[in-house]
């Protein structure tokens, strides 16, 4: 299960989502389904999760560089981001291991 969950996303949105809505962002394995994603956290934090959202970015357009050795291109990494709502009144402390 902790192989599903690769490290949660701190950054000022994710964080404010997390104050207000409680809501948190996580990278997940792109094989992830939601079912597993819930698991998972739920066995990592104790918490209840009432809903998963994910969303699938990179891959797409790829970037070119101009080097010495002529154009080379470099596809964007793939990786998936999950957002899950927790139920009221829990929290997930993401800050007790810093």
């Amino acid at each position: 299960m902790s192989q599903i969950i690769k490290k949660p996303i701190i950054t000022e949105k994710a964080t404010l989502d997390s104050e207000e809505n409680n809501r948190f962002a996580f990278v997940v394995d792109r094989r992830a389904n939601k079912i597993e994603i819930k698991k998972a956290v739920e066995n990592m934090y104790g918490v209840t999760i009432e809903k998963v959202r994910t969303m699938t970015y990179g891959g797409g357009k790829s970037s070119v560089k101009y080097t010495n050795k002529g154009i080379v291109e470099q596809r964007n990494s793939v990786w998936k981001k999950a957002i899950v709502t927790v139920a009221d009144g829990e929290t997930i402390d993401l800050f007790n291991n810093i």
